[in-house]
């Protein structure tokens, strides 16, 4: 694993949640401190598009096996980027919702009930978002885990079958040497064997002309 894209991911890690807790304190603020704390989760979601972008540099200059679970892990944080970047939507269209309110309220068209009762939705809106984002944050966990035990069995595998490879290598190095030496001691006994014929068919002859001589020399006397 890259030590500089798991720098990149932990910095992630750390925005989203402090972003997360953001989305969910702003949403329970009006008026310029609801606006100010929308330009501050702008700014961090700025600065989280950044990192991603970086992480996704440093995971295709790698190997391509290490690549794939890396790939895998962004394609997640991508996911929980644009969720924020949804939230962040959601509450700038509440605060204006919100302004049109205070004018009404302003102007006598709604009462102290009405306010009482917005504020209790979007407590309860809140609570709610704060349950998915804390859910989403632990399925985004759990599957990089999973990615992660995955790209490490591979590579066991993979470890694995180098091994064989090398040792049914080895096996036929051992035999092509065998079969080497075989040649060689049969390539010697044939020519053993040719030369005892030699031998043997000289000794005949040798043979062969000592019996006529003798029968030669006997019929001759």
């Amino acid at each position: 694993m890259s030590e500089v894209f798991e720098g990149y991911e932990r910095q992630y890690c750390e925005l989203s949640a402090n972003l997360s807790k953001k989305c969910t304190s702003g949403s329970l603020l009006d008026g310029e401190q609801k606006k100010q704390k929308i330009a501050e989760i702008r700014a961090g979601l700025d600065e989280a598009e950044s990192l991603i972008r970086k992480m996704d540099l440093e995971a295709r200059s790698l190997q391509p096996n290490i690549k794939a679970v890396l790939l895998a892990k962004l394609r997640e944080y991508k996911s929980d980027l644009n969720n924020l970047k949804s939230d962040v939507k959601r509450i700038s269209s509440t605060n204006l919702n919100q302004a049109a309110r205070d004018d009404l309220l302003e102007s006598g068209m709604a009462d102290a009930q009405t306010v009482s009762a917005d504020q209790r939705a979007r407590l309860l809106m809140s609570t709610e978002r704060l349950n998915k984002s804390s859910d989403r944050v632990r399925e985004s966990r759990k599957t990089m885990l999973e990615t992660e035990e995955l790209g490490v069995s591979i590579l066991h595998d993979l470890h694995q079958q180098r091994q064989s490879l090398l040792h049914a290598h080895g096996t036929l190095h051992g035999v092509d040497d065998n079969i080497s030496k075989s040649k060689k001691i049969l390539t010697a006994m044939s020519r053993r064997m040719n030369r005892n014929k030699w031998i043997i068919g000289s000794i005949v002859a040798v043979l062969v002309l000592a019996i006529i001589l003798i029968l030669y020399f006997k019929l001759k006397n």
